[in-house]
């Protein structure tokens, strides 16, 4: 009894020491939410909205509050706590701000990365216990399917991995435990991250990669996992995969023929890298260091002691027993660092090629590149300026790019505070137009700007006003007159800028630019074509070939025999419609076919088959309306012209006037020389009938209102003006050739002589009878004008 009660007080105790441990952890932060002024429910985009108006605001730069610093570290520390949504779970379940709260976690869960874990078999048995084949080193070497998506794969774009899969009581993992490890202290200072995956604790992962069996090696590059599939786990084999892995001619081939070509190709945007060694293939630690810098720098090879390389080797004095790395930064002639050993470190090879990496006056061609040659630096005294010159993609600014590249050479500037770059406003349009405040005449091409990036996306700027790099090169001392000025506003603007008391002038939002490397929508479905084939090549074995073989042929079977059966189904449709046709020719052999009348609609893609390339002999009749009359005026035309349909010699169509008035008011102007300014009334002329002769360049034309004479076009203009003058008139007589006013049949008293719009065609059948007898005025043009498009 005594033993119970002794328990029981044992776990209150430990209950209420377990309390106020959880306080303390509680009490390090308060609640994040209320610091950041979000809700509970608030998503991560107004989290982090949220964090930088108030970093903004409680910055101690810019704040004078005394507490502002240790507002800004509470801001800080509960957007970090918010931005993580494994932490933010388990604060609204447990109410714990410490990330150090492990007690909490659930077995197993290896979400940091475990290279120094403890080993389980030695907390177990002890340090003097050990198996033949110690595996500690795969606990030590644990990661999670968390910390494989947030950091393997997008680190895998610029350093290969390999990911090792085990599990606890495989004694297949035991026995490749020693050929890992050597594999690690080979591989590893050549640049390769390993790390390990327990399968038993990560099946997900497991079915992510495509894992069939334990143990297994998958190789993660550029964010593709490629499994090997030998059963040896040699050094020599790995090696091989690895590079039979790597991207296609990451390093190109060089000798004598094409050294200048690979030299001068810098236009890419990247520097050029020369690796020269006794050996018909580079290292796999060259290889891995080009497969990281291959944004930024293009890699050559040149095989030492060979024919094709002696000249190389001379003019570049190289020692033909010693591994060299020579960087060219755009001068073929010289590079800028070189490095000669027995064998190279990846270490210096880093180091050099880091410290060379972008171009003496690099492109702004994408984001990176950006963060790159102009990085952020919110510290004013810090301030890190970028000189940038605003071109478009032509050759004709060549010059101008020279002279600001001589200019980055011989300024003597310091490299960490000011950088020199260019951009292509027609690529980076966006960017471009941010910086449109202080250029008065709206013209930003060759002008340099001064920017400061203070964050990602808000950056401050100031034009260098009279340094526009305009070269004339009809001058000889126009290059260098234009760039003795120009550097000397530059170095005045700099040396001003620099100053902690100085500020830029404007402020502007910016977008990230655009990638102008990045593949198109052709290259992309390519990229995933290929990615495709080696897929099914890496993981179809001959187990699984042969079925897939089946299946395909099966399918090709089916598709056969359907292809086949529609084939006889339709030549059986064309004999049935055959044998029916000969049927109906049987029982109507004395009837004919009587051809129905086509009425075309006058347009531009039309014109020249209906107008201009008529044959000699044939005519076009030509019905003038509008969208309101076209529904009374077709069918009374229609009737007219219908006897005429088995006229071979004939087309008929129709025009809106609204559509062809500009043809309509050339072709009158062509045929009446003496009246140059027609005012055509669009109204009046609906029920005009033209007949057009493409070949011979005359037409017939038929209207009402208008008589015609066979002495010409003068007499129906004398006409015209006669009729328009008397008192008891046709208001609508003169107002066709623009006598009058359009308004004029409106105002006329006399509407006896007004005809209806279903009254216009009804002299035209006799009218057509005197066209074809030849009795009809012909009005004669040099030429056809053209028809409107619109």
């Amino acid at each position: 009894m005594l033993m119970t009660k002794f328990g029981r007080v044992s776990t209150c105790c430990f209950a209420f020491l377990l309390l106020l441990y959880c306080s303390a952890i509680v009490s390090s932060l308060g609640d994040p939410y209320k610091i950041l002024g979000v809700s509970r429910h608030a998503s991560l985009a107004d989290i982090r909205r949220a964090y930088k108006q108030l970093a903004k605001e409680w910055h101690p730069d810019k704040s004078s509050d005394p507490d502002a610093e240790r507002k800004f570290v509470e801001i800080k520390q509960a957007y970090e706590l918010l931005s993580d949504a494994e932490r933010r779970r388990v604060y609204d379940q447990h109410g714990i701000t410490n990330e150090d709260s492990h007690m909490f976690r659930e077995p197993h869960d290896y979400s940091q990365y475990g290279r120094f874990a403890p080993d389980p078999f030695e907390e177990f048995f002890g340090h003097r216990f050990h198996f033949d084949q110690d595996i500690s080193l795969f606990h030590k070497l644990s990661i999670t399917t968390k910390y494989y998506e947030q950091n393997i794969v997008p680190k895998s774009r610029l350093v290969p991995h390999i990911l090792f899969f085990y599990a606890d009581w495989c004694f297949s993992c035991m026995k490749a435990a020693n050929s890992f490890k050597k594999m690690i202290d080979s591989l590893e200072p050549l640049g390769i991250v390993f790390a390990t995956v327990n399968a038993g604790h990560e099946s997900q992962l497991l079915r992510k990669t495509g894992v069939h069996s334990l143990p297994c090696i998958v190789l993660v590059l550029n964010g593709h996992n490629y499994v090997y599939k030998e059963s040896i786990y040699s050094l020599q084999k790995i090696v091989d995969f690895v590079r039979h892995k790597m991207p296609y001619k990451l390093i190109q081939t060089v000798n004598d023929s094409n050294l200048e070509e690979f030299l001068n190709g810098w236009s890419d945007n990247r520097v050029r890298a020369l690796i020269m060694e006794p050996r018909n293939q580079p290292r796999l630690r060259y290889i891995i260091t080009a497969y990281g810098y291959r944004h930024r720098v293009a890699f050559g090879f040149i095989h030492l002691n060979t024919k094709e390389t002696q000249l190389t080797q001379e003019r570049f004095k190289v020692h033909p027993s010693l591994d060299t790395l020579l960087i060219f930064n755009e001068d073929s002639a010289r590079p800028v660092a070189s490095v000669s050993m027995a064998d190279i470190p990846t270490q210096t090879l880093v180091n050099v090629i880091s410290a060379n990496q972008y171009l003496v006056l690099p492109r702004l061609s994408s984001q990176e590149m950006l963060d790159g040659v102009c990085p952020t630096e919110w510290n004013r005294p810090r301030k890190r300026l970028c000189v940038v010159l605003i071109t478009e993609n032509t050759e004709a600014h060549n010059d101008a790019r020279h002279v600001l590249r001589k200019i980055a050479l011989q300024g003597g500037y310091n490299a960490e505070r000011v950088r020199f770059a260019y951009i292509y406003q027609d690529k980076q349009s966006d960017f471009v137009n941010a910086l449109s405040k202080g250029i008065t005449d709206n013209d930003m091409l060759l002008r340099l700007v001064v920017i400061w990036r203070r964050d990602t996306s808000h950056i401050k700027y100031e034009w260098i006003n009279g340094a526009k790099l305009n070269i004339n090169r009809q001058e000889k001392e126009s290059e260098e007159q234009t760039m003795n000025q120009t550097k000397q506003k530059l170095d005045d603007t700099i040396q001003r800028l620099l100053r902690s008391t100085e500020a830029l002038s404007y402020e502007a939002l910016v977008k990230d630019l655009l990638d102008e490397h990045a593949q198109g929508l052709l290259g992309r479905v390519f990229s995933k074509m290929l990615l495709v084939v080696e897929y099914f090549a890496d993981n179809l074995g001959q187990e699984h070939i042969l079925p897939a073989l089946s299946v395909v042929a099966t399918v090709g079977f089916i598709l056969a025999v359907g292809y086949l059966m529609a084939y006889l189904v339709r030549v059986e449709e064309e004999n049935i419609k055959k044998r029916g046709v000969k049927l109906e020719n049987n029982n109507a052999a004395k009837q004919t076919y009587v051809p129905e009348l086509k009425l075309h609609e006058l347009r531009a893609e039309k014109y020249n088959g209906l107008v201009r390339l008529l044959k000699p002999g044939c005519r076009t009749v030509v019905l003038i309306t509008d969208l309101q009359s076209r529904s009374k005026l077709i069918p009374g035309f229609h009737k007219a012209v219908w006897p005429y349909r088995k006229n071979k010699t004939l087309m008929f169509s129709h025009m809106l006037i609204e559509k062809g008035l500009s043809w309509f008011s050339e072709l009158l102007r062509l045929s009446l020389p003496e009246q140059r300014d027609l005012q055509i009334n669009p109204r009046n002329c609906i029920g005009t009938v033209l007949v057009l002769n493409g070949h011979r360049k005359y037409f017939c034309m038929y209207h009402a209102k208008h008589p015609e004479s066979k002495r010409g076009a003068k007499r129906m203009l004398k006409m015209t003006r006669h009729l328009s003058t008397l008192p008891n008139s046709d208001p609508e007589a003169g107002a066709f050739l623009g006598m009058q006013d359009s308004d004029s049949s409106e105002n006329s008293e006399n509407d006896a002589k007004i005809l209806l719009e279903e009254n216009l065609l009804d002299g035209l059948s006799n009218w057509l009878d005197r066209v074809f007898e030849g009795t009809t005025h012909r009005y004669y043009i040099n030429y056809w004008p053209d028809f409107p498009t619109k």
